[in-house]
């Protein structure tokens, strides 16, 4: 502390926020290409990603025979009449959540570490985002009706997330407020700001200590993330916007309050269909709450929070309201894959054939946050080479058989992995690849999933 005190080169706060306000030389970026000099490919690939909080009540949900003859589960039955185009997968987890409990939220689409020292990595959607954004006026969509978005840059830096669909829909389909021109003017007075204070910033890392370069790093990493956005937005700026039905404007540019779930998913569904539609984006991640603060849903009778549901102690009730929730949140998910299934792609398609989905979470059994046995679907993507149809189930061979009638049993299955080689990173690449990224490896990947 009297280091601290008697340093000649004490920095002033506001010194150091202007510093810290600015950005350094900046690399090529893709929002300096001519936008019509990116090679626009003939069928877009898409993906989506969609977390439900807690795990689920692991003995409605489990489907327990492998491969093509499986039978839906109690709370999978919403997607029976989606069976060719989807792959319930069973007994991946991220060795880094193992033992940690609400934060699984965090790595579940990184691959990352959960420990005290650990920093988490880029997540699987912005690594797809590198290879789409030069097609698309958004890199990527980020949504989470609580808490959090799913997406985290190389450097750790979890990007913000949207929640209001009037906020999702005005991001992507209306004129900025005051016009082109005065947005064009603030994004310019922004992009000026972080120029302009770099000998700042240059003299402010000479004189700091390491612990603080490390938390400086990661803060100009946000402005650099910030400044890549603002200059690409200006670059789309005198691109028209897409033109939408007066219908489809009506149905979703609106405000909706939480205690209508249903209303509420079903419209963030059709704003990602339609900003996969037009082809503003991509990549989207879609949180239905965080581990802590997933909603409750009174139009089925379900007033506790989720969280609450999951530490259900063995009470019936709550066991049976959870698989209730389970159950409507799956439902929505299929409403999601009906609504790609009948919206025609640019080659006349359905888009659904290719735009990947997966909807799962990163714990399995909430009550005593077991993160192993993770409850995962994966969907559509059929025209990017996928074959769905089967029960994946990665337990096959390392364990005695499911026994769902006898609970203790299968909770510990769901805590502790019966394969430890089979890994969550390891559809993550396989994700990752037919995006269109070439790399071998992802998060903790040992072996690609092939499907």
């Amino acid at each position: 502390m009297s280091n601290i005190r008697t340093q000649s080169w004490l920095i002033d706060r506001r010194l150091a926020l202007r510093a810290m306000g600015t950005c350094i030389a900046l690399p090529m970026l893709e929002c300096m290409i001519p936008l019509n000099a990116a090679e626009h490919p003939s069928t877009p690939r898409r993906s989506a990603f969609i977390y439900l909080a807690n795990g689920v009540h692991s003995l409605n949900y489990q489907i327990t025979k492998p491969g093509r003859d499986y039978e839906f589960s109690q709370s999978l039955k919403p997607l029976e009449k989606h069976r060719q185009v989807i792959t319930p997968i069973s007994g991946l987890h991220h060795p880094g959540s193992l033992g940690h409990h609400h934060n699984c939220i965090n790595i579940w689409l990184t691959g990352g570490k959960l420990g005290p020292s650990d920093r988490n990595t880029i997540s699987v959607d912005q690594k797809m985002a590198e290879v789409t954004a030069k097609h698309t006026r958004y890199p990527s969509m980020e949504i989470a009706i609580t808490q959090d978005s799913l997406a985290w840059t190389a450097d750790g830096v979890r990007l913000p997330a949207m929640r209001r669909c009037s906020e999702i829909f005005a991001s992507l389909f209306e004129e900025p407020k005051g016009g082109i021109a005065v947005q064009r003017r603030a994004l310019r007075r922004k992009a000026s700001v972080l120029d302009d204070n770099l000998a700042e910033v240059r003299r402010l890392e000479q004189k700091i200590g390491a612990a603080d370069k490390g938390r400086l790093d990661q803060y100009l990493t946000s402005v650099r993330e910030a400044e890549i956005r603002t200059r690409r937005a200006e670059a789309w700026l005198d691109t028209p916007l897409p033109d939408i039905s007066d219908a489809d404007r009506k149905r979703t540019n609106r405000d909706i309050a939480e205690t209508q779930a249903g209303d509420y998913f079903r419209t963030v569904y059709d704003l990602m269909v339609l900003a996969f539609q037009t082809d503003v984006t991509r990549v989207v991640t879609f949180s239905l709450g965080g581990e802590g603060q997933a909603i409750a849903i009174p139009e089925i009778g379900i007033t506790e929070s989720r969280h609450q549901l999951s530490h259900h102690g063995g009470d019936p009730g709550y066991m049976e309201k959870l698989t209730n929730y389970d159950t409507f949140a799956i439902e929505q998910f299929s409403y999601f894959l009906s609504r790609l299934k009948e919206t025609k792609d640019v080659n006349g398609k359905p888009l659904l054939g290719s735009t990947m989905a997966l909807f799962g979470s990163g714990m399995s059994y909430g009550h005593s946050h077991g993160n192993a046995n993770l409850p995962l679907v994966f969907a559509g993507g059929s025209d990017l080479g996928l074959k769905h149809g089967s029960h994946l189930d990665f337990n096959q061979g390392h364990f005695g058989g499911y026994q769902l009638d006898k609970p203790r049993e299968h909770y510990g299955l769901c805590s502790r992995p019966a394969n430890p080689n089979a890994h969550m990173s390891n559809l993550l690449l396989l994700m990752a690849q037919h995006m269109g990224v070439e790399t071998d490896n992802f998060g903790d990947s040992n072996k690609v999933i092939e499907l």
